[in-house]
């Protein structure tokens, strides 16, 4: 009778409801959509059409912006799905969904610490730099988007194998969750943490560190003053957006994943973990907003070209406008 009380206290624990959860999702991808498709769609215009010299980890971000525009397009769907509770579309849109949001979140992860190691690498080897060619970066870009693809492809396979016990008009947080052997979980959630999160949180720190140390060299009031403080600027932004983004969510997934393999069964931590769960992909999603504040702050051929073209424009409307009054008059 002990262990069946046991029993239904973990079950309970496992089954908590997160009731706040649909709103929260709704009010927080309403006010991510306008703001990420209007930023990174500007952002990808200006980096792809004005700026003709692709250094400075121009490559790299670009590819940013198409991961957050591939998440922010997606959003409509989201925002519908925790407005009406209910998923009247194909099952495999709601899979792709599912899946562009890893997608976006280990793309984004992986661009941001290339964007830091290739800035730090510019600024500590400028000869080097110079032999640096645009097809490398292109090379790199292509590389991780068939690495990251593939390995985001368990996240909707698990909520997949999971579907066949939930209603069929379920979709996201609703979804099930296909169990994996002890081993497999552990390995998952070690190579999850390890390729996404450690490795990436090392080599940023260590970009930090180094770019703030030149700046201390002797010989930094003589030469490359202003070139080291915007490749400072840009590794903090990047190290910033990648704290506030992506660190609640891969502190928190190791919880998650093992409460969800039952292998946590303490209420408390059960509960708390449940909850803190959608603050944390709630927080993923931003980064759809604050790259583009990345791309504006430290990057001048970016502000140069934005606001020449938007001067450009305001310009042209309002020789229209005079024109059409004084053909009126």
């Amino acid at each position: 009778m002990g262990s069946n009380g046991t029993s239904n206290t973990i079950d309970s624990c496992n089954d908590t409801n997160v009731p706040f959860q649909y709103s929260l999702y709704a009010v927080t991808y309403i006010v991510v959509f306008i703001p990420g498709l209007l930023a990174n769609s500007a952002a990808l215009w200006v980096l792809c059409r004005f700026i003709s010299k692709k250094n400075k980890a121009i490559i790299f971000m670009i590819n940013l912006s198409v991961a957050d525009l591939a998440h922010v397009l997606s959003l409509p769907l989201r925002i519908y799905y925790y407005i009406n509770h209910e998923w009247p579309f194909q099952k495999f849109l709601c899979l792709l969904c599912f899946y562009l949001k890893y997608l976006n979140m280990y793309a984004s992860i992986c661009f941001l610490t290339c964007i830091s190691l290739q800035r730090c690498f510019f600024l500590l080897k400028p000869f080097k730099a110079r032999n640096w060619k645009r097809r490398y970066d292109i090379a790199i870009s292509a590389t991780i988007w068939v690495v990251v693809g593939t390995a985001c492809l368990p996240f909707p396979i698990l909520r997949n194998a999971g579907m066949a016990n939930n209603a069929h008009n379920t979709c996201f947080a609703d979804l099930g969750y296909k169990q994996m052997p002890l081993a497999t979980s552990v390995t998952t959630i070690t190579l999850a943490e390890l390729a996404g999160f450690v490795v990436p949180v090392v080599i940023i720190a260590w970009c930090t560190w180094k770019t703030v140390i030149s700046l201390q060299h002797p010989r930094v009031a003589y030469e490359g003053v202003a070139e080291k403080r915007k490749a400072l600027r840009m590794v903090f932004m990047c190290a910033g957006v990648f704290f506030i983004c992506f660190t609640p969510y891969h502190i928190n997934f190791i919880f998650y994943t093992l409460v969800k393999e039952k292998v946590i069964t303490s209420c408390s931590i059960v509960q708390s973990t449940l909850y803190f769960h959608p603050f944390s992909l709630c927080l993923a999603s931003l980064c759809c907003c604050l790259d583009p504040i990345l791309y504006y702050f430290t990057t001048s051929e970016f502000r140069d070209q934005l606001s020449r073209h938007g001067s450009s424009v305001i310009r042209s409307r309002l020789m229209s406008r005079e024109s059409g009054s004084s053909m009126v008059s």
